[in-house]
């Protein structure tokens, strides 16, 4: 993709290089190369595998002299500097021959190779160079006799090493012990060739050399035709025309970039040229061939790899061809419109920067396979967020929990219907692309091959039977009809078009393909963010504060965005909207208001939300998920079509120059040496700007640059869009430069600081959201978080954990380098703990331990332990990956609010961290590891169910005390008590609980957060009354303590009769002696209302409160229950606390029926059931004498009398408060409450036993709890198992 762009340049091509073997150095060993190796080898010393599979590069005496690695210089290059676009030498140097020279006999392949390759700056603006690799013979005598010595000492070393181990029988046996571990053994056929030496009187000496185009932008295949051309010229019999220095200087200076929307035909050396550039209204240029990467991967695959790439992870390519590893990379980001990658990005990693494969940063990196090692002997510093793809292999590895596109078989449908009628097939075949990357001149074979009809191979049918996905196409393919008949239809009817052409027809197919494909991509986007205008924040100062505040700022919103999308598409958007890439991309949205400031991407995508805006004419936030196909394939192939078609300019032709007689002498087979004095300078005047384009297209086409590319002035919006884009990733791109120490440590510390950055703002993110939502639990403010994204915050805490400790690691064991720690930590703790020891080896012996209040006395706190916490994880066997463990620790962590304490403990064995990481990692980083750390204590300020949420399949032990009252001694209770313990996943059914001690541990699948405890016992024995305090339940594995608070009596003839009781429970917060402390939101559930400050004023066990306060507290319950209904469903707190806890919907209609109850004869206590009771007692006798003939009337006193006497047959020993608590559920269950509120308050019954100033006979104070009440009509109110058990309604 053009990202940035020079703006001083209007000329095709910047520079030309020749790069090569510099005779008078003559052959250095690659000391980079050698280096690599040099570090390699020490770490085998150190104790370590290596972390990256030899290749051959390396000054290693075991490789044979034609395979070792030497120095490639940059003999020369034209100009010797543009202003607009400095020379690199060094990038250029090493991405041009990115493994040095390669020497090769008369009896080696030596094709030429192309490939492309991207230097970006390090302000994130790019250039890009075309490099035509191919073999010229070594005319230096120095150089072959050079050779052979190295061919002679090498012989003689192998003879040694053969013959001190073993005498070989034959030429097969010679497979070599090695003589270093560091070796691998190489392939059968260098075996053979080890000892057929360089003979320098027999055999031809050959050298690599590169000649190499530096351009603004990506015309790849205009450059890749120009230098095959020039390298014919060299290698045909005959001479060129001219001499070649008028091609390169016509090259350099007198062909422009072609304007935007335009196309220009220019001269090669035997044949004309074509490229066009796209306008402004259309996608970016992009000039590399998408179906290549198709051919290589396979529909599914790039998916895949697409996902990875939006969500940004680390992505490593892997290939042993270069330009593989650049389409594949350049296509992925290009398929990303509108976004655009923010991170480390270079396709071609040079050996010298391997190390930056220890970036713990996202990055897309290609790594250059030698074709001999397979993936098991590359070692990487970190896998747990890598995704690896092995290019030329068709297969890829993906991380854990990676989310699924959204539509994700319809769009591979859609994109599979494109490419089929190209004939590419969806699967991927290796073999075409195999041939297409080899030899220019093959593809027309390859063409006339798929019109037969040969489209796979038995590689890829063997994929197809495998693919389920792919199968699935097929058939729908099928049913769509699309046929190979009608793509051999396609392919002719274009022949017969393309005679008017400019540009050849393999050439304008590849444009075609690439468009229709992109278009389906930026199609997806379109869709999918069509009104994401709507969610922009737009800041409300001036931009200058809105900059410096920039990290603290929200530029979208989120949660409404999510809240509107179909439920499948949110794992995947919730984690997209987190990146670095979309917050970049609402940043330039935000600094462009009007369509002028806007750069290019922006401005195309907004024209095409619109044009889908006015197709669908549907309200904005009504989102759907239809599938709905690309539209505007047509219209964007007939642009390039006409552009094509018809050539806008043409550029002047090459001349001859005036060069010296002698100059530019040709000698068929050598790339010459140019003639440097007339390449260096353009001419002095501009003639093909005035013969080819007029001098406003000239300035119009400055501008389109400018609004093409980024970073291209240094006004301040760029500075702004620039900073805002470092925001996220201190270091975006690696320096190509010399490898010294001190550039590794400074990058290095580059990473470390980046880490604490990252670091601090996931907390603070994480913070804000939790805090936020706590304070809307509390009353405060809309609530702003789904479940969704909760977790996909902590994942990418996890993310960033892992990335954290695989900095700098000494050896990498196992996948995730965070759980390789603490199983080492394990050992060493186990190792050392003492036989006769306190508890389980592992558990800190001291005092430690958290005190809960409340129910404290009641259960001895759990003892804090990092290693206890890691056997729970162990023995979940649910959890089969490394990864996973690490993941689920940390998940446990958090919700224990233990996460930095055990981190601390972890790291706190200095001498484990020392074995594990080298000095510059960031957990050897004194100051930052201590930030990092006090960053993560900040998360024990909120409450986290991350662990328990996730886990819901897992079997946990829970431990149940029953507190009895310490008035009245408990030890005469003689009967036998039982629990029920419900929780939002499940219930336990009956407990026994022994007598004697009341608690109990046991082991069940999670209950989730637990809701409610039923009690009660058997009335069996002589005193079988019992007054209770409370029931307290722990989660063994978590922590979390739940009280659940009764103060009542169970037994016959005491309180109100009940055996049983429902008890709904709250979680406890813990509290640490430690000064650990941090302040802390109240507990999650609790409102605190009005009503919490009247209950409060009145000591006495049931105050009385007036009318008002009555009404509010109703009004308080409902509005309760109206907000858990209003919250996503996935983040609904218990139901059944807003109904039967503190202050829920039964206490306040308990308190309406309450006031103005006439007070009992002494001794004798009146509860509301009885007063219901008598009310019953009369609706049926008045419902017999039929007195009311009103229809309504009599169905509700029907309800009322039949739900009456369901209660009281139930075979459940519930009391009288029991009943009514469960009364008014089924009622608001069934939305009869209000009806049945106005049948009472008109009962004659009513008169009898209530004050005349009680509530329920103010006329107007009913009226208005009947409204207050039929505001839960719209609910759909599913109740607890435990609430209604035992009640067949």
């Amino acid at each position: 993709m053009t990202t940035g762009f020079s703006s001083g340049s209007s000329r095709f091509a910047d520079y030309f290089v020749i790069c090569g073997l510099d005779t008078e150095s003559g052959l250095e060993p690659d000391e980079l190369s050698a280096l690599c190796q040099y570090i390699e080898d020490t770490k085998f010393r150190d104790g370590a595998r290596g972390k990256l599979a030899r290749s051959n590069e390396g000054e290693n005496f075991e490789q044979s002299p034609l395979r070792r690695t030497f120095k490639s210089k940059v003999l020369a290059h034209y100009p010797d500097n543009v202003e607009w676009n400095p020379f690199d030498q060094d990038a250029v140097g090493m991405l041009c021959m990115p493994k040095g020279l390669s020497f090769r006999t008369q009896v080696d392949s030596r094709e030429p190779q192309f490939h492309s390759f991207i230097i970006t700056r390090e302000d994130g603006s790019r250039t890009y160079g075309f490099a035509l690799t191919f073999f010229e013979e070594v005319t230096s005598k120095q150089i072959c006799s050079a050779m052979q010595t190295l061919y002679h000492m090498h012989n003689a070393e192998q003879y040694d090493i053969l013959h001190t181990q073993t005498t070989p029988h034959g030429p097969e046996d010679q497979r070599l012990p090695q003589p270093r571990p560091v070796l691998h053994a190489a392939p059968a056929i260098s075996r053979l060739q080890r000892f057929n030496s360089y003979d320098i009187s027999r055999d031809t000496l050959y050298v690599s050399k590169c000649i190499c185009l530096i351009t603004p932008m990506a015309f790849a295949q205009a450059c890749r035709k120009v230098l095959e051309q020039l390298h014919q010229a060299v290698t045909s019999p005959q001479a060129p025309p001219l001499p070649l220095e008028s091609y390169i200087y016509n090259i350099l200076y007198e062909v422009p970039l072609p304007p935007s929307g335009r196309s220009l035909k220019f001269s090669g050396v035997y044949g004309p040229v074509v490229c066009q550039r796209p306008s402004t209204s259309e996608l970016p240029l992009f000039d590399f061939a998408i179906s290549e990467m198709f051919n290589l991967l396979g529909v599914e695959n790039v998916l895949q790899l697409f996902t990875c790439a939006l969500l940004e992870l680390q992505i490593l390519l892997y290939s042993q061809h270069y330009q593989r590893l650049m389409t594949v990379a350049e296509s992925i980001t290009a398929l990303m419109f509108p976004f655009q990658w923010q991170h480390v990005y270079v396709p071609i990693l040079p050996a010298s920067l391997l190390h930056f494969l220890d970036a713990p940063v996202p990055y897309l990196m290609g790594l250059h396979s030698n074709g001999q090692d397979d993936r098991t002997k590359l070692e990487l510093p970190q896998e747990a967020n890598l995704c690896f793809v092995d290019i030329d292999n068709h297969f890829i590895e993906l991380p854990e929990e990676l989310p699924q596109f959204p539509n994700k078989l319809e769009f591979i449908q859609e994109i599979s219907e494109v490419l089929m009628s190209f004939g590419v097939s969806p699967e991927g075949n290796i073999h075409s692309s195999e041939s297409q990357g080899r030899s220019r001149f093959r593809s027309v074979d390859m063409v006339s091959d798929k019109r037969n009809g040969n489209l796979g191979s038995p590689l890829t049918s063997y994929l197809l039977r495998e693919n389920e996905t792919i199968a699935r196409l097929q058939a729908l393919v099928k049913r769509t009809g699309v046929s190979l008949e009608k793509l051999e239809v396609r392919d002719d009817a274009s022949c017969n078009k393309d005679a008017r052409t400019q540009c050849d027809e393999e050439e304008l197919k590849m444009h075609q393909l690439n468009i229709q494909v992109r278009e389906v991509f930026a199609n997806r986007f379109t869709q999918m963010f069509a009104d994401y205008e709507v969610f922009v924040i737009q800041p409300s100062h001036d931009k200058e504060s809105w900059f410096t505040n920039r990290d603290q700022m929200q530029n979208f919103d989120k949660a409404s965005f999510l809240s509107d999308q179909p439920e499948p598409y949110l794992p995947f958007l919730s984690r997209f909207l987190e990146t670095q890439m979309f917050a970049s991309f609402i940043d330039s949205k935000i600094l462009c208001h009007d369509d002028e400031e806007k750069e290019h991407t922006l401005r195309v995508f907004d024209s095409r939300v619109d044009k889908i805006r006015m197709l669908n004419v549907r309200t904005p936030t009504l989102r759907t998920s239809m599938y709905q196909k690309c539209t505007n394939i047509e219209e964007a192939e007939k642009a390039i079509e006409m552009r094509v078609a018809k050539i806008d300019h043409t550029a002047l032709h090459p001349h001859l120059l005036d060069m010296k007689i002698g100059q530019g002498r040709y000698e068929q087979g050598f790339f010459p040496r140019l003639q440097s004095d007339v390449l260096s300078t353009g001419p002095t005047s501009n003639k093909w700007a005035k013969r080819s384009a007029p001098a406003q297209w000239r300035r119009r086409d400055r501008q389109k640059q400018h609004a093409e590319h980024l970073y291209l002035d240094n006004d301040q919006r760029e500075k702004y869009i620039q900073e805002a884009r470092n925001l996220g990733t201190t270091i975006r791109q690696p320096k190509l430069s010399n490898l010294s120490p001190s550039v590794i440590a400074q990058t290095n510390w580059k990473f470390v600081e980046g880490l604490l950055k990252e670091c601090r703002n996931k907390t603070k993110r994480m913070l804000v959201e939790k805090m936020g939502r706590e304070a809307v639990e509390l009353g405060h403010g809309e609530v702003s978080i789904t479940g969704v994204e909760e977790n996909t915050l902590i994942a990418s805490l996890c993310d960033l954990l892992e990335r954290i400790w695989s900095h700098g690691l000494q050896v990498k064991q196992g996948k995730s380098a965070l759980w390789s720690h603490l199983l080492h930590y394990q050992d060493s703790k186990e190792k050392n703990a003492t036989p006769g020891g306190l508890g389980p080896p592992g558990f800190i012996h001291d005092t430690e331990r958290r005190k809960s209040d409340g129910g404290g006395s009641a259960m001895p706190p759990l003892r804090i332990s990092l290693i206890q916490d890691m056997r729970h994880i162990q023995n979940i066997g649910e959890i089969k990956t490394d990864v996973g463990k690490a993941r689920a620790w940390v998940r446990l962590s958090m919700e224990k609010k233990l996460l930095s304490r055990h981190l601390k403990q972890l790291l706190s064995d200095h001498e484990l961290t020392k074995k594990l990481y080298k000095r510059y990692a960031f957990l050897r980083c004194d100051d930052e590891k201590e930030q990092f750390l006090y960053h993560l204590l900040s998360f024990n300020a909120v409450d986290y169910f991350c662990f328990t949420n996730v886990f819901t399949t897992i079997m946990i032990p829970y431990h149940v005390v029953i507190v009895p009252s310490k008035k009245l001694g408990g030890s005469m209770f003689t009967a036998n008590p039982w629990v029920c313990v419900s929780g939002e996943l499940s219930e336990t059914g009956v407990l026994q609980v022994p007598r004697n001690t009341l608690e109990i541990t046991f082991e069940c699948q999670n209950l989730g957060k637990l809701t409610t405890v039923q009690m009660g016992h058997d009335n069996s024995g002589l005193y079988a009354k019992w007054l209770v305090e409370c029931v307290v339940v722990r989660n063994e594995i978590t922590g979390h303590t739940y009280k659940f608070p009764c103060g009542r009596w169970l037994g016959k003839g005491v309180d109100d009769g009940s055996l049983e009781r429902i008890l709904v429970g709250e979680l406890m917060t813990p509290t640490t002696e430690n000064d650990e402390r941090m302040c802390r939101t109240p507990p999650m559930q609790q409102s605190p209302g009005m009503m919490r400050r009247f209950v409060t004023i009145s000591p006495s066990s049931k105050p009385k409160l007036n009318t008002g306060q009555i009404q509010e507290g109703v009004g308080e319950a409902i509005n309760g229950i109206v907000k858990h209904f209003h919250k996503p469903e996935k983040e609904r707190g218990s139901l059944t606390l807003l109904l039967c806890g503190e202050y829920g919907l039964v206490w306040a209609l308990e308190q309406v029926f309450q006031h103005g109850f006439k007070s009992p004869r002494l001794f004798k206590n009146v509860f509301i059931w009885d007063f219901l009771e008598k009310a019953q007692v009369y609706f049926e006798s008045a419902e017999q004498q039929e007195a009311t003939p009103d229809e309504n009337w009599q169905t509700r006193v029907r309800h009322f009398c039949r739900f009456m006497r369901a209660i009281n047959s139930t075979s459940r020993n519930i009391g009288k408060d029991g009943k009514f608590q469960m009364l008014v559920c089924l009622g608001a269950r069934d939305h009869l409450l209000h009806h049945w509120i106005a049948l009472l308050a008109d009962c004659p019954i009513t008169s009898q036993m209530y004050e005349d100033t009680a509530l329920i006979k103010d006329r107007s104070l009913v009226n208005s709890l009947i409204r207050v009440l039929q505001t839960l009509q719209e609910f759909n109110i599913t109740l607890e198992a435990s609430l209604v058990k035992g009640v067949g309604i």
